[in-house]
């Protein structure tokens, strides 16, 4: 059901804001730092562990897939509404600190394509022909 997704992706929110203002304690900015970046990592996440526990219905998986596909569009949103100009402005340090953070994501695709390639043992074992007696 899509109410689920909702669920999902309200808990996810709430979640990355958290930590994106704890980050932003941390580093001693008044401002929450990756908080809508931290909630979709966090949906992503939790949507492919739901998927994978196969104890949810086609009609909860559809619906944590509908607001998985729907919280990007959302990100892209929030990040339009950065000043972009007053970043470049504030010197190497947000350049470097945005080019890192491209080469790490970049860094980190074969990663999580590795991981998403593996089998659990369960799956990986070959099924046994029956013995005839």
């Amino acid at each position: 059901m899509v109410i689920y997704g909702v669920a999902l992706l309200a808990f996810c929110t709430i979640a990355g804001l958290y930590v994106g203002d704890l980050l932003g304690i941390a580093i001693g900015v008044q401002a929450n730092v990756g908080g809508v970046g931290f909630g979709m990592l966090l949906v992503i996440l939790g949507s492919t562990w739901l998927m994978r526990r196969e104890g949810i219905t086609p009609a909860t998986a559809q619906g944590i897939g509908f607001w998985n596909a729907i919280y990007i569009p959302i990100v892209v949103a929030v990040a339009a509404q950065q000043n972009v100009a007053g970043a470049l402005s504030g010197g190497a340090v947000a350049i470097l600190a945005g080019a890192l953070a491209v080469v790490a994501c970049a860094a980190l695709v074969p990663a999580i394509d590795r991981l998403s390639r593996r089998r659990p043992a369960a799956e990986a074992r070959p099924e046994r022909a029956p013995v005839a007696s």
